[in-house]
Protein backbone atom coordinates (compact mmCIF):
# COMPACT_ATOMS: atom_id res chain seq x y z
CA UNK A 1 0.00 0.00 0.00
CA UNK A 2 1.16 3.42 -0.49
CA UNK A 3 0.21 7.26 -0.86
CA UNK A 4 0.14 6.81 -5.09
CA UNK A 5 -3.12 8.96 -5.05
CA UNK A 6 -2.18 11.54 -3.23
CA UNK A 7 -1.04 13.92 -6.10
CA UNK A 8 -4.52 13.94 -7.07
CA UNK A 9 -5.60 15.34 -4.24
CA UNK A 10 -2.65 17.94 -3.20
CA UNK A 11 -4.56 20.52 -2.31
CA UNK A 12 -7.11 18.59 -0.30
CA UNK A 13 -3.71 17.17 1.75
CA UNK A 14 -2.60 20.52 2.12
CA UNK A 15 -5.72 22.24 3.26
CA UNK A 16 -5.97 18.88 5.70
CA UNK A 17 -2.67 19.10 7.44
CA UNK A 18 -3.58 22.79 8.04
CA UNK A 19 -6.42 22.53 9.16
CA UNK A 20 -5.16 19.92 11.86
CA UNK A 21 -3.67 22.61 13.25
CA UNK A 22 -6.24 24.29 14.53
CA UNK A 23 -9.16 21.81 14.44
CA UNK A 24 -10.01 18.58 15.84
CA UNK A 25 -9.86 15.99 12.98
CA UNK A 26 -9.96 18.89 10.33
CA UNK A 27 -13.74 18.98 10.65
CA UNK A 28 -16.49 20.21 12.58
CA UNK A 29 -18.81 16.60 11.82
CA UNK A 30 -16.99 13.15 12.16
CA UNK A 31 -18.90 11.93 9.00
CA UNK A 32 -16.97 14.41 6.77
CA UNK A 33 -13.44 14.05 8.31
CA UNK A 34 -10.56 11.90 7.67
CA UNK A 35 -11.82 8.94 9.92
CA UNK A 36 -14.70 8.24 6.88
CA UNK A 37 -12.36 9.42 4.31
CA UNK A 38 -8.78 7.63 3.52
CA UNK A 39 -6.09 9.62 3.06
CA UNK A 40 -4.19 8.86 -0.41
CA UNK A 41 -7.43 8.36 -2.11
CA UNK A 42 -10.23 10.96 -0.80
CA UNK A 43 -10.95 14.47 -1.54
CA UNK A 44 -10.98 16.38 2.03
CA UNK A 45 -12.58 19.91 1.14
CA UNK A 46 -15.38 20.80 -1.41
CA UNK A 47 -14.95 24.08 -2.67
CA UNK A 48 -18.55 24.93 -4.11
CA UNK A 49 -21.46 22.90 -5.41
CA UNK A 50 -23.95 23.45 -7.93
CA UNK A 51 -27.12 20.93 -8.47
CA UNK A 52 -26.37 17.56 -8.46
CA UNK A 53 -22.59 18.33 -8.79
CA UNK A 54 -19.63 19.66 -6.49
CA UNK A 55 -16.24 20.35 -7.09
CA UNK A 56 -13.34 19.73 -4.84
CA UNK A 57 -9.81 21.71 -3.30
CA UNK A 58 -8.09 20.17 -6.46
CA UNK A 59 -10.85 21.18 -9.31
CA UNK A 60 -12.46 17.79 -9.89
CA UNK A 61 -15.62 17.18 -10.03
CA UNK A 62 -18.32 15.08 -8.39
CA UNK A 63 -21.56 13.43 -8.44
CA UNK A 64 -22.40 14.25 -4.93
CA UNK A 65 -24.25 11.30 -3.58
CA UNK A 66 -23.69 12.30 -0.10
CA UNK A 67 -25.34 15.75 -0.30
CA UNK A 68 -24.04 17.21 2.75
CA UNK A 69 -25.21 14.22 5.18
CA UNK A 70 -28.47 14.07 3.51
CA UNK A 71 -29.05 17.83 4.21
CA UNK A 72 -29.65 18.68 0.43
CA UNK A 73 -33.19 17.61 -1.12
CA UNK A 74 -33.65 19.92 -4.02
CA UNK A 75 -30.18 20.54 -4.98
CA UNK A 76 -27.11 22.53 -4.47
CA UNK A 77 -27.72 26.44 -4.92
CA UNK A 78 -31.50 25.67 -5.44
CA UNK A 79 -32.79 28.97 -7.11
CA UNK A 80 -35.88 29.43 -5.12
CA UNK A 81 -34.04 28.73 -1.70
CA UNK A 82 -31.39 31.33 -2.65
CA UNK A 83 -33.55 33.77 -3.60
CA UNK A 84 -35.88 33.82 -0.57
CA UNK A 85 -32.58 33.76 1.37
CA UNK A 86 -31.31 37.05 -0.43
CA UNK A 87 -34.08 38.85 -0.08
CA UNK A 88 -34.35 38.22 3.63
CA UNK A 89 -30.50 39.29 4.00
CA UNK A 90 -31.41 43.09 2.78
CA UNK A 91 -33.84 42.83 6.19
CA UNK A 92 -31.23 41.16 8.62
CA UNK A 93 -30.76 37.89 9.72
CA UNK A 94 -31.43 38.07 13.90
CA UNK A 95 -33.39 40.88 15.57
CA UNK A 96 -34.10 41.83 18.91
CA UNK A 97 -37.67 40.30 18.86
CA UNK A 98 -39.00 37.45 17.04
CA UNK A 99 -39.33 37.59 12.81
CA UNK A 100 -42.58 36.89 11.90
CA UNK A 101 -41.19 34.22 9.60
CA UNK A 102 -40.61 31.79 13.18
CA UNK A 103 -44.66 31.25 12.95
CA UNK A 104 -45.06 31.14 9.03
CA UNK A 105 -42.41 27.97 8.90
CA UNK A 106 -43.97 26.42 12.01
CA UNK A 107 -47.35 26.84 10.63
CA UNK A 108 -46.02 24.99 7.10
CA UNK A 109 -44.89 22.39 9.54
CA UNK A 110 -48.24 22.25 11.03
CA UNK A 111 -49.98 21.93 7.64
CA UNK A 112 -47.62 19.45 6.86
CA UNK A 113 -46.67 16.55 9.45
CA UNK A 114 -49.07 14.82 10.95
CA UNK A 115 -48.15 14.97 14.36
CA UNK A 116 -46.88 18.97 14.32
CA UNK A 117 -49.69 21.16 16.10
CA UNK A 118 -46.94 23.32 17.62
CA UNK A 119 -43.14 23.63 16.88
CA UNK A 120 -40.10 24.79 18.55
CA UNK A 121 -36.47 25.45 16.53
CA UNK A 122 -33.26 24.57 17.16
CA UNK A 123 -29.84 24.60 15.00
CA UNK A 124 -29.17 21.11 14.36
CA UNK A 125 -31.05 17.43 15.00
CA UNK A 126 -29.01 17.52 18.45
CA UNK A 127 -31.00 20.22 19.71
CA UNK A 128 -34.05 19.16 18.57
CA UNK A 129 -33.74 15.39 20.01
CA UNK A 130 -32.21 16.99 23.53
CA UNK A 131 -35.07 19.21 23.43
CA UNK A 132 -37.68 16.29 22.99
CA UNK A 133 -36.07 13.85 25.60
CA UNK A 134 -36.29 16.57 27.94
CA UNK A 135 -39.71 17.79 27.43
CA UNK A 136 -40.67 13.79 27.55
CA UNK A 137 -38.52 13.92 31.28
CA UNK A 138 -40.95 16.83 32.23
CA UNK A 139 -44.05 15.66 31.09
CA UNK A 140 -44.05 12.08 32.06
CA UNK A 141 -42.13 12.74 35.38
CA UNK A 142 -39.69 9.63 34.64
CA UNK A 143 -35.79 9.77 33.53
CA UNK A 144 -35.24 6.65 31.35
CA UNK A 145 -35.32 6.61 27.62
CA UNK A 146 -35.32 4.39 25.25
CA UNK A 147 -33.13 4.51 21.79
CA UNK A 148 -32.87 2.67 18.37
CA UNK A 149 -30.77 4.94 15.65
CA UNK A 150 -28.45 7.79 15.56
CA UNK A 151 -29.91 10.12 17.63
CA UNK A 152 -26.87 12.98 18.23
CA UNK A 153 -23.68 14.25 20.16
CA UNK A 154 -25.42 15.06 23.43
CA UNK A 155 -24.49 13.15 26.55
CA UNK A 156 -28.09 11.69 27.05
CA UNK A 157 -27.59 9.87 23.90
CA UNK A 158 -24.06 9.54 22.82
CA UNK A 159 -23.34 7.93 26.54
CA UNK A 160 -25.45 4.83 24.88
CA UNK A 161 -22.36 4.35 22.42
CA UNK A 162 -18.95 3.35 22.05
CA UNK A 163 -17.55 6.90 21.66
CA UNK A 164 -19.00 7.71 25.33
CA UNK A 165 -15.78 9.22 27.03
CA UNK A 166 -16.59 12.55 29.08
CA UNK A 167 -20.36 11.41 29.56
CA UNK A 168 -20.66 10.47 33.12
CA UNK A 169 -21.87 7.20 34.38
CA UNK A 170 -24.90 8.28 35.83
CA UNK A 171 -26.08 10.07 32.76
CA UNK A 172 -25.17 7.02 30.55
CA UNK A 173 -27.38 4.38 33.14
CA UNK A 174 -30.46 6.54 31.63
CA UNK A 175 -30.41 5.08 28.02
CA UNK A 176 -31.10 1.86 26.70
CA UNK A 177 -30.49 0.84 23.23
CA UNK A 178 -33.51 -1.54 21.22
CA UNK A 179 -32.81 -3.39 17.99
CA UNK A 180 -34.76 -2.31 15.12
CA UNK A 181 -37.52 -4.41 13.80
CA UNK A 182 -37.14 -6.22 17.15
CA UNK A 183 -40.48 -5.29 19.42
CA UNK A 184 -39.30 -8.30 21.73
CA UNK A 185 -36.28 -6.00 22.61
CA UNK A 186 -38.00 -2.94 23.30
CA UNK A 187 -40.98 -5.03 25.33
CA UNK A 188 -37.56 -6.37 27.43
CA UNK A 189 -36.85 -3.18 28.43
CA UNK A 190 -40.13 -1.40 29.38
CA UNK A 191 -41.13 -4.25 31.48
CA UNK A 192 -37.65 -4.46 32.88
CA UNK A 193 -38.25 -1.09 34.63
CA UNK A 194 -42.32 -0.37 34.75
CA UNK A 195 -43.04 3.45 35.30
CA UNK A 196 -39.59 4.63 34.36
CA UNK A 197 -39.03 5.04 31.10
CA UNK A 198 -40.12 8.90 29.95
CA UNK A 199 -39.79 8.54 25.85
CA UNK A 200 -38.76 5.58 23.37
CA UNK A 201 -37.06 7.34 20.25
CA UNK A 202 -36.10 5.87 17.37
CA UNK A 203 -35.44 6.38 13.52
CA UNK A 204 -38.79 5.12 11.94
CA UNK A 205 -36.59 3.87 9.52
CA UNK A 206 -32.82 3.49 8.44
CA UNK A 207 -30.89 0.69 7.02
CA UNK A 208 -34.46 -1.41 6.22
CA UNK A 209 -37.92 -1.02 5.63
CA UNK A 210 -39.58 -1.70 9.04
CA UNK A 211 -41.81 -4.73 9.38
CA UNK A 212 -46.05 -4.33 8.55
CA UNK A 213 -46.56 -4.13 12.43
CA UNK A 214 -43.28 -2.97 13.92
CA UNK A 215 -43.83 1.07 14.00
CA UNK A 216 -47.20 0.30 15.20
CA UNK A 217 -46.19 -1.88 18.18
CA UNK A 218 -43.64 0.33 19.59
CA UNK A 219 -46.68 3.00 19.63
CA UNK A 220 -49.01 0.07 21.37
CA UNK A 221 -46.47 -0.70 23.52
CA UNK A 222 -44.43 2.63 24.16
CA UNK A 223 -48.47 4.06 25.06
CA UNK A 224 -49.02 0.86 27.58
CA UNK A 225 -46.04 2.17 29.37
CA UNK A 226 -47.09 5.99 30.23
CA UNK A 227 -44.07 6.84 28.10
CA UNK A 228 -44.27 9.06 25.00
CA UNK A 229 -43.18 8.08 21.58
CA UNK A 230 -40.43 10.37 19.52
CA UNK A 231 -39.99 9.69 15.96
CA UNK A 232 -36.12 11.20 15.24
CA UNK A 233 -37.28 12.35 11.64
CA UNK A 234 -33.95 14.36 11.04
CA UNK A 235 -33.34 12.93 8.11
CA UNK A 236 -36.88 10.64 6.49
CA UNK A 237 -38.46 14.07 7.43
CA UNK A 238 -39.23 16.21 4.06
CA UNK A 239 -37.59 13.12 2.57
CA UNK A 240 -39.47 9.80 2.77
CA UNK A 241 -42.51 12.20 2.19
CA UNK A 242 -43.88 15.52 2.52
CA UNK A 243 -45.10 14.63 5.93
CA UNK A 244 -41.98 12.59 6.89
CA UNK A 245 -42.13 8.99 8.07
CA UNK A 246 -44.89 9.16 10.01
CA UNK A 247 -47.13 10.15 6.77
CA UNK A 248 -45.54 7.25 4.46
CA UNK A 249 -45.61 4.44 7.27
CA UNK A 250 -49.35 6.15 8.91
CA UNK A 251 -47.81 6.05 12.67
CA UNK A 252 -48.37 9.02 14.24
CA UNK A 253 -45.97 9.78 17.16
CA UNK A 254 -46.46 11.60 20.05
CA UNK A 255 -43.37 14.16 19.08
CA UNK A 256 -41.10 14.71 15.99
CA UNK A 257 -37.95 16.06 15.39
CA UNK A 258 -36.72 17.52 12.16
CA UNK A 259 -33.46 19.00 10.43
CA UNK A 260 -31.56 18.27 7.23
CA UNK A 261 -33.91 18.91 4.61
CA UNK A 262 -35.63 21.07 6.25
CA UNK A 263 -34.27 24.20 4.87
CA UNK A 264 -31.89 22.57 2.11
CA UNK A 265 -28.89 22.54 4.04
CA UNK A 266 -29.30 25.61 6.08
CA UNK A 267 -29.14 25.31 9.75
CA UNK A 268 -32.34 25.13 11.39
CA UNK A 269 -33.84 21.81 13.15
CA UNK A 270 -37.58 21.63 14.65
CA UNK A 271 -39.19 19.86 17.51
CA UNK A 272 -42.78 18.99 16.82
CA UNK A 273 -45.72 17.69 18.34
CA UNK A 274 -48.88 17.40 20.37
CA UNK A 275 -49.74 20.79 21.71
CA UNK A 276 -50.54 19.36 25.23
CA UNK A 277 -47.07 18.17 25.61
CA UNK A 278 -45.20 20.94 23.43
CA UNK A 279 -46.67 23.68 25.46
CA UNK A 280 -44.83 22.29 28.34
CA UNK A 281 -41.87 23.74 26.29
CA UNK A 282 -43.21 27.13 28.24
CA UNK A 283 -41.43 25.85 31.49
CA UNK A 284 -38.94 23.74 30.75
CA UNK A 285 -35.56 25.73 28.65
CA UNK A 286 -35.35 25.16 25.49
CA UNK A 287 -33.86 28.81 24.57
CA UNK A 288 -30.88 30.00 22.06
CA UNK A 289 -30.17 33.10 20.81
CA UNK A 290 -30.28 31.81 16.64
CA UNK A 291 -33.06 29.64 17.07
CA UNK A 292 -34.93 32.24 15.16
CA UNK A 293 -32.07 33.25 12.74
CA UNK A 294 -33.97 34.24 9.76
CA UNK A 295 -32.02 32.86 6.79
CA UNK A 296 -32.58 29.66 7.62
CA UNK A 297 -36.36 29.89 8.06
CA UNK A 298 -36.23 32.31 4.87
CA UNK A 299 -34.49 29.33 3.39
CA UNK A 300 -37.23 26.69 5.17
CA UNK A 301 -40.09 28.33 4.69
CA UNK A 302 -38.61 28.22 0.64
CA UNK A 303 -38.14 24.84 0.75
CA UNK A 304 -41.27 23.38 2.15
CA UNK A 305 -43.13 25.98 -0.11
CA UNK A 306 -41.25 24.10 -2.81
CA UNK A 307 -41.94 20.40 -1.52
CA UNK A 308 -45.86 21.22 -1.58
CA UNK A 309 -45.58 22.87 -5.55
CA UNK A 310 -43.52 20.72 -7.08
CA UNK A 311 -43.05 16.94 -7.06
CA UNK A 312 -40.04 16.53 -5.23
CA UNK A 313 -40.68 13.88 -3.28
CA UNK A 314 -42.21 12.05 -6.23
CA UNK A 315 -38.75 12.58 -8.05
CA UNK A 316 -36.59 11.60 -5.21
CA UNK A 317 -38.43 8.20 -5.33
CA UNK A 318 -38.54 7.68 -8.55
CA UNK A 319 -35.03 8.40 -9.29
CA UNK A 320 -34.22 6.79 -6.41
CA UNK A 321 -35.69 3.75 -7.06
CA UNK A 322 -33.68 3.26 -10.59
CA UNK A 323 -30.86 3.60 -8.70
CA UNK A 324 -31.58 0.80 -6.20
CA UNK A 325 -32.77 -1.45 -9.50
CA UNK A 326 -29.99 -0.66 -11.26
CA UNK A 327 -27.72 -1.50 -8.42
CA UNK A 328 -29.33 -4.98 -7.73
CA UNK A 329 -29.29 -5.85 -11.41
CA UNK A 330 -25.26 -5.19 -11.20
CA UNK A 331 -25.09 -7.41 -8.14
CA UNK A 332 -26.68 -10.16 -9.79
CA UNK A 333 -24.49 -9.78 -12.97
CA UNK A 334 -21.18 -10.05 -10.75
CA UNK A 335 -22.79 -12.61 -8.63
CA UNK A 336 -21.27 -10.28 -5.79
CA UNK A 337 -24.60 -10.62 -3.46
CA UNK A 338 -22.02 -12.85 -0.91
CA UNK A 339 -20.34 -9.53 -0.68
CA UNK A 340 -22.38 -6.47 -1.37
CA UNK A 341 -26.65 -6.11 -1.33
CA UNK A 342 -28.34 -2.62 -1.36
CA UNK A 343 -31.54 -1.40 0.89
CA UNK A 344 -33.19 1.26 2.40
CA UNK A 345 -36.01 3.92 1.09
CA UNK A 346 -35.28 5.27 -2.55
CA UNK A 347 -34.74 8.21 -1.56
CA UNK A 348 -32.09 7.06 0.98
CA UNK A 349 -30.41 3.91 -0.12
CA UNK A 350 -27.45 1.93 1.49
CA UNK A 351 -24.40 -0.29 -0.18
CA UNK A 352 -24.23 -2.76 2.22
CA UNK A 353 -20.92 -4.78 2.52
CA UNK A 354 -19.61 -7.67 4.65
CA UNK A 355 -16.21 -9.54 5.71
CA UNK A 356 -15.97 -12.34 3.15
CA UNK A 357 -12.84 -14.81 3.04
CA UNK A 358 -9.27 -12.43 4.52
CA UNK A 359 -10.86 -9.20 4.04
CA UNK A 360 -12.99 -7.23 6.27
CA UNK A 361 -16.05 -4.77 5.92
CA UNK A 362 -13.43 -2.14 6.13
CA UNK A 363 -10.94 -3.28 3.50
CA UNK A 364 -13.48 -4.06 0.73
CA UNK A 365 -15.04 -0.46 2.07
CA UNK A 366 -12.43 1.13 1.20
CA UNK A 367 -11.67 -0.07 -1.76
CA UNK A 368 -14.96 0.92 -2.75
CA UNK A 369 -14.45 4.94 -1.92
CA UNK A 370 -11.24 4.75 -3.34
CA UNK A 371 -12.53 3.48 -6.98
CA UNK A 372 -15.78 5.69 -6.76
CA UNK A 373 -13.81 8.66 -6.13
CA UNK A 374 -11.25 8.20 -8.92
CA UNK A 375 -14.35 7.99 -11.12
CA UNK A 376 -16.36 11.11 -9.59
CA UNK A 377 -18.64 9.66 -7.51
CA UNK A 378 -19.07 10.94 -4.24
CA UNK A 379 -20.38 8.86 -1.47
CA UNK A 380 -19.84 6.94 1.37
CA UNK A 381 -22.21 4.19 1.23
CA UNK A 382 -25.33 5.47 0.45
CA UNK A 383 -27.14 7.21 -2.28
CA UNK A 384 -28.97 10.46 -0.76
CA UNK A 385 -31.04 11.20 -3.33
CA UNK A 386 -31.79 15.18 -4.43
CA UNK A 387 -34.09 16.70 -6.69
CA UNK A 388 -31.39 17.79 -8.95
CA UNK A 389 -30.13 14.07 -9.80
CA UNK A 390 -30.89 13.82 -14.02
CA UNK A 391 -31.44 10.32 -15.90
CA UNK A 392 -27.22 10.92 -16.96
CA UNK A 393 -25.91 10.87 -13.25
CA UNK A 394 -28.04 8.18 -12.23
CA UNK A 395 -26.40 6.08 -15.22
CA UNK A 396 -22.90 7.66 -14.79
CA UNK A 397 -23.65 6.09 -11.21
CA UNK A 398 -24.63 2.76 -12.71
CA UNK A 399 -22.00 2.40 -15.18
CA UNK A 400 -19.46 3.50 -12.16
CA UNK A 401 -21.06 0.67 -9.84
CA UNK A 402 -20.84 -1.56 -13.02
CA UNK A 403 -16.98 -1.11 -13.46
CA UNK A 404 -16.41 -1.05 -9.58
CA UNK A 405 -18.45 -4.08 -8.17
CA UNK A 406 -16.39 -5.72 -11.18
CA UNK A 407 -13.23 -4.77 -9.82
CA UNK A 408 -14.59 -5.49 -6.07
CA UNK A 409 -15.40 -9.41 -6.80
CA UNK A 410 -12.12 -9.94 -9.31
CA UNK A 411 -9.92 -8.63 -6.07
CA UNK A 412 -12.19 -10.43 -3.93
CA UNK A 413 -12.06 -13.58 -5.54
CA UNK A 414 -8.06 -13.30 -6.81
CA UNK A 415 -7.01 -12.57 -3.24
CA UNK A 416 -5.63 -8.82 -4.67
CA UNK A 417 -7.37 -6.66 -3.00
CA UNK A 418 -4.38 -4.86 -0.72
CA UNK A 419 -2.12 -4.96 -3.84
CA UNK A 420 -4.92 -2.85 -5.32
CA UNK A 421 -5.54 -1.08 -2.42
CA UNK A 422 -3.34 2.94 -2.82
CA UNK A 423 -4.10 3.99 1.10
CA UNK A 424 -4.78 2.09 4.51
CA UNK A 425 -7.97 0.75 5.27
CA UNK A 426 -10.53 2.61 7.04
CA UNK A 427 -10.54 1.84 10.88
CA UNK A 428 -14.47 1.13 12.44
CA UNK A 429 -15.76 4.19 14.92
CA UNK A 430 -18.69 3.44 16.06
CA UNK A 431 -21.72 1.51 14.59
CA UNK A 432 -24.73 5.00 14.46
CA UNK A 433 -27.10 2.45 12.89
Amino acid sequence: MNGSGGNRFANSEILLQRALQTIPLGSQTFSKSKTQFPFGVSPFFVIRGQGSKVWDADGHEYIDFINALASITLGYNDPDVVSAVQEQLKDGVIFSLPHPLEMQVAEAIVDMVPCAEMVRFGKNGSDATSGAVRLARAFTGRDHVAVCGYHGWQDWYIGSTARHRGVPQATRDLTHTFQFNNIDSLRALLTERPGCFAAVILEPMNVSLPTADFLESVREITHQHGALLVFDETITGFRFANGGAQERFGIVPDLATFGKGLANGFPVSALAGRAEVMRLMEDIFFSSTFGGETLSLAAALATLNKLRREPVIDTLRRQGQKVIEGVQALISTHQIDDIVSVSGDPTWSFVNVRDVGPYSVWQIKTFLLQEWFKRGILSLGTHNMSYAHTDGDIARLLAVHDEVLGSVADAVRNRSLERRLLCQPLEPLFRVR
